[in-house]
This record gives structure tokens, C-alpha cells and sequence, in this order.
């Protein structure tokens, strides 16, 4: 017996659930009977929802499963592995390290990279990078469950923007799309729909990729709430400033968005900074494409923004400093010839250096102008 998208009554009539019941009999009486070893051989079931529980036990126990928290020897087959995407994009003459920014990020015990597979066969076939999510899905739906924002969900979504990973507790989920009491519900139900990765030894959630982060964004933005409508309206208060070159501009805006209820991130070290850089610029993702550690002149550059095909902005290349001044910053751009990777760009390069006194708990910054 195959049974293709079983769980497909589950999310077409979500809120149906005395037919939900009875459809789950029916799948109890085929596969769980005193004939069911007389009758069937085998089955297999695929769907994007694990087998319905209730309670903590499993409506059909005679299963083996395989899912997005524990593909087991299966995660192989979840999506693309980077051979397969190495092979793809030398095939196809595509930038394998994009296809990695944009697709990448779902990690599992024995495979680290897995790619998002639809998304890497409409890039080669269109012979472009960008967001194909909505041709399957779209932020609408994403939309529904942050706004349910269960114990500060939107919260650690923004912390995600940012970078950073969330704890989360798979046990509760009852592998439905109405069952939903806490802010893990939610998110162990992102893991199964691909909106989020899930890091096992960990157990933390996080946005695996480019993709996805944009897709996100869009479903914040429009959310309607005023905090998301703050900050989005801050972060595009400060993109104007860093294209002014007003570098203390910056630095108040990134100081106030650290310690707003929206950014609950507590620095430790420079990778907290870079965290808070990022959700600071939040606004960059709709001019912008964001790359972290770019391979240029002497060294890596911290963080890049190169604006999108047929921009006029700019491009602005940000260096950090934990504990040192942003003049320091600017240097060691300076210093280690970091713009030399973007001439022949065409774009007017901007140098931002940012800094944060772990002391005076103050940030600074410095733009410039880029000139050989």
C-alpha cells in the first residue's frame, strides 16, 4: 500500500476534527488490525506532517518514521547533498557558494549540508539565484502562525533574522496544524513545513538560508504589528544614514535596537554584535544581498552588502570591532585592500566600521567613501 501526502486532510480541512478522527480509523483499521499482517506486506506513507498523536503516543505505532527532527538513514534523501549541488552547478555553470548561501542550511547527523531540491533544479534551469519558495508556498502562510505569537515567538524570529538559534522543545507537537498551545508548537511545526532547520545535538531552530530568511522578512513586514513596523521603519532610518555617511547616526540607531524589546540579544562577543549589525539592517534584504565573511584582498571581509541587479546603491563592505574603536575597523579594511574584490564592479563602495566598547557599553561608527 503507498499512500501519497497522508496527511493532506490534516491541513486542506485543518479544522475538521471529527473527520480528522475518522479518517485516522480508517488508517488504525488498515494498518493496525488482527488481519493487517494477513492482508498487507507493507506500506509506505509520505506527507509533510509526521502520524497524528494524541497525547504523547503516536495514533499508529507499527510505523517506522523518518522526519525533518530525525530523518535517521534517511536524511540523505531529504533534499540535494553538496556533491549533487557541486556536480548541478559545474554542470549548469552556476556559483556553487551562492548556491550555498541561498538553498543550503538544513543539517543533519550524518549529512551536514542538505539543499532545498526545488529550489536548486528552478535556479539551474533559470540560471539564476533568488527566492522560489513562493512558487510553492507563499509568506501568507507564514504570516498566520507568527501572528499567533506564542510566549514571544516573533521575538526569537527576529533573534533568527539576526543569526542566532532558539531552543526548542519537539516533545510537545501533535503533529497537526490546529493542536498548536506554545511557542515550540509552532516552531517544530516551521521544522516539518522547511521554514526552519533544526540542529538535534543542540536542540535549537534555526533559519537555515538566504531563501527562507527573505521569506520571513516579507511575512514580518507585513505582519502589521507596531513593533515589526518599528523596527522595520528604524532599520530603514538607518540603511539612509549609513547611504549619508552619517556614521553617528548609525551607531544610535544600532544602540537603541539593541536594547529594544524586539532585539532581545545580549552581547558576549562579536558574534552577538554581528547579530544585532544584521537585524539593524534588516531593511537591506529588499536593495541588498547579504554575504558574511567574504573572501577579499588580505583576509575576510565581516559583512557585505551588494546591492541587487539593476540597483543604484551602492555597495557597503561593514567591519567589526568588539572592544576596539571603529576607526580600526576602517583601517584594517583599508589596510587589507578588502574593496579590491569588487573593482570592475561598477558600484561606488562604501567602508562601515562598527564597534562596541564592552565597557562604556556605547557603539560607534565610521563611514567612508572608498578611494584607491
Amino acid at each position: 500500500v503507498i499512500i501519497d501526502e497522508w496527511d493532506a486532510l490534516f491541513r486542506e480541512a485543518k479544522n475538521d476534527t471529527d473527520l480528522q478522527k475518522e479518517y485516522i480509523r480508517l488508517l488504525r483499521g488498515l494498518f493496525k488490525s488482527s488481519l493487517t499482517d494477513s492482508m498487507i506486506e507493507a506500506a509506505y506513507m509520505t506527507g509533510i506532517l509526521p502520524i497524528k498523536k494524541y497525547g504523547t503516543q503516536s495514533a499508529m505505532t507499527d510505523f517506522r518514521e523518518y522526519t525533518m527532527l530525525s530523518p535517521k538513514r534517511l536524511a540523505k534523501y531529504a533534499g540535494f547533498t553538496e556533491t549533487e549541488v557541486r556536480q548541478l552547478c559545474e554542470d549548469y555553470g552556476m556559483d556553487f557558494g551562492e548556491a550555498k548561501r541561498w538553498y543550503d542550511g538544513y543539517s543533519f547527523k550524518n549529512v551536514p549540508s542538505v539543499y532545498n531540491p526545488n529550489a536548486i533544479m528552478r535556479a539551474m534551469q533559470n540560471q539564476e539565484f533568488g527566492s522560489y519558495w513562493t512558487e510553492t508556498e507563499t509568506y501568507e502562510a507564514l504570516k498566520i502562525y507568527i501572528d499567533m505569537d506564542f510566549d514571544g515567538l516573533r521575538e526569537a524570529i527576529l533573534s533568527m533574522l539576526g543569526g542566532e538559534k532558539c531552543p526548542v522543545n519537539t516533545g510537545t507537537f501533535q503533529n497537526d496544524l490546529t493542536s498548536l498551545r506554545s511557542r515550540d508548537d509552532v516552531m517544530v511545526l516551521l521544522i516539518h513545513l522547511g521554514y526552519l532547520a533544526y540542529d538535534g545535538e543542540a536542540e535549537k531552530v534555526y533559519i537555515p538560508n538566504e531563501e527562507i530568511r527573505q521569506e520571513f522578512f516579507l511575512a514580518l513586514k507585513h505582519s502589521g504589528h507596531w513593533e515589526i513596523a518599528k523596527l522595520v521603519k528604524e532599520s530603514d532610518e538607518l540603511l539612509r544614514a549609513a547611504l549619508n555617511l552619517n556614521g553617528e547616526k548609525v551607531a544610535d540607531a544600532i544602540e537603541k535596537m539593541h536594547s529594544a524589546s524586539t532585539a532581545p540579544i545580549f552581547y558576549n562577543n562579536e558574534q552577538a554584535l554581528r547579530s544585532v549589525i544584521r537585524l539593524a539592517f534588516i531593511s537591506c534584504m529588499e536593495q541588498f544581498r547579504e554575504i558574511q565573511e567574504l573572501p577579499s584582498g588580505n583576509g575576510y571581509a565581516d559583512m557585505v552588502y551588494l546591492p541587487k541587479k539593476g540597483s543604484v546603491m551602492p555597495i557597503m563592505l561593514v567591519e567589526l570591532k568588539w572592544n576596539k574603536g571603529a576607526e580600526g575597523a576602517i583601517a584594517q579594511i583599508k589596510e587589507r585592500n578588502y574593496p579590491e574584490v569588487f573593482e570592475g564592479y561598477g558600484s561606488e563602495v562604501l567602508l562601515v566600521g562598527i564597534s562596541y566598547d564592552e565597557r562604556t557599553k556605547k557603539h560607534e561608527c565610521v563611514i567612508e567613501k572608498w578611494r584607491k
